[in-house]
């Protein structure tokens, strides 16, 4: 059979290339889930190291003047909450710190924003660092009583409430947390406003 006997292709379309496969889902940045574990870690460390230093330091003291007054050192062991707040709940709040170092481990695993890592961190880092006294110091576990050191302006919490670097670590965070939110900041670094815009996918 010659050249000239072959039937000529039948002429159409070209043929589509073959769809392509979905991408695969990037999985949580790495790098911020470092940054959160790395500062919670750091907090926790400097909260204990602060707290035992004001127990062997200020047990049985008069109040240390710092500042011309601004601030006093002043050892209180505190049953409730952040700034003394829900006194006699303390296994509850005790439960409630659980509960939210393991919301935040839960939620790390979908972080990439470094802002959510720094607010996070200093969150999970406080909560562990009262966590920490309610579960081992006296009078009991999640009844122990959180070690507060810290009071503004006047003795006994007189103008501010006594707190501890644990305390102030929680609220640094939870102000971080409230600004991401209203800049529209999320968990994986986008920001809300970005995917309103963003066309709906055929």
């Amino acid at each position: 059979m010659s050249a000239q006997d072959v039937p000529p292709l039948p002429s159409g379309p070209a043929q589509a290339p073959a769809a392509q496969a979905p991408a695969a889902r990037t999985p949580a940045g790495r790098p911020t889930v470092w940054l959160l574990a790395v500062l919670a870690v750091l907090v926790l460390a400097a909260d204990i190291v602060t707290k035992v230093v004001a127990v062997a330091q200020l047990e049985g003291r008069e109040p240390v003047r710092l500042l011309g007054g601004l601030v006093y050192l002043q050892l209180l062991r505190n049953p409730g909450a952040a700034f003394s707040l829900a006194t006699g709940y303390t296994w509850i709040l005790a439960v409630v710190a659980i509960a939210v170092v393991v919301i935040i481990l839960r939620v790390a695993r979908k972080l990439r924003s470094t802002g959510w890592a720094i607010a996070l961190g200093l969150v999970l880092g406080g909560a562990l660092g009262n966590l920490t006294d309610r579960v081992f110091r006296s009078p009991g576990p999640l009844q122990g009583h959180v070690v507060d050191m810290v009071s503004l302006l006047a003795t006994n919490g007189t103008v501010w409430p006594v707190f501890n670097l644990a305390d102030s670590s929680i609220v640094c965070g939870g102000v971080l947390l409230v600004l991401l939110a209203l800049f529209g900041r999320e968990l994986d670094g986008t920001r809300s406003s970005d995917r309103k815009k963003a066309p709906a996918s055929e």
